[in-house]
């Protein structure tokens, strides 16, 4: 596919998934806005991270815990931003008819979203067992992530259902 055709395809065009695989984007678009003011905070550039006033939050404690930086010696604000990049890029990724001329970009998206979502449950867990705190903004992000589920779905069976030869007349 041309590059023209694909911008056509991904600014204008309808149906054919797109309006999920927006969606995915704009969910994930939110979870960087998040783990960017987390980012923020990691890195010294924000003194604190601002909670509403409810019970067992508190971002400052669980976003400056050591397990945050324990990854790449790095903070793990920045790693959710590429990461939320690595998903929205595999939502963008190919034309309308990817699932039956692509099929494994819907696989490799419905993957790592389920691969997140498994993550963010993780996460929560701990925040719980570990700090007895949440942090609001990482809840955001993991709620955004399992918001995107519903979305991958169809396009996901589309694309398995072309794999195993079963495609819609």
């Amino acid at each position: 596919m041309k590059a023209e055709e694909l911008s056509q395809q991904l600014r204008l065009g309808t149906g054919h998934f797109l309006a999920q695989r927006r969606g995915t984007i704009a969910l994930g678009l939110v979870a960087v806005g998040s783990m960017s003011l987390i980012t923020l905070y990691q890195v010294g550039i924000l003194k604190h991270l601002p909670e509403p006033p409810l019970p067992m939050l508190d971002a400052d404690r669980v976003d400056a815990s050591a397990e945050a930086y324990s990854r790449f010696a790095t903070p793990d604000g920045l790693l959710g931003i590429g990461n939320y990049a690595i998903t929205m890029g595999l939502a963008a990724m190919g034309g309308t008819d990817r699932a039956q001329k692509q099929p494994w970009i819907p696989l490799a998206l419905a993957g790592k979203v389920v691969f997140d979502a498994a993550q963010g449950i993780r996460l929560f867990f701990d925040q719980k067992t570990k700090y007895h705190a949440f942090c609001s903004w990482c809840l955001l992000s993991a709620g955004t992530t399992l918001a995107t589920i519903p979305l991958i779905v169809p396009e996901t069976y589309a694309a398995i259902r072309q794999l195993l030869g079963k495609t819609e007349a």
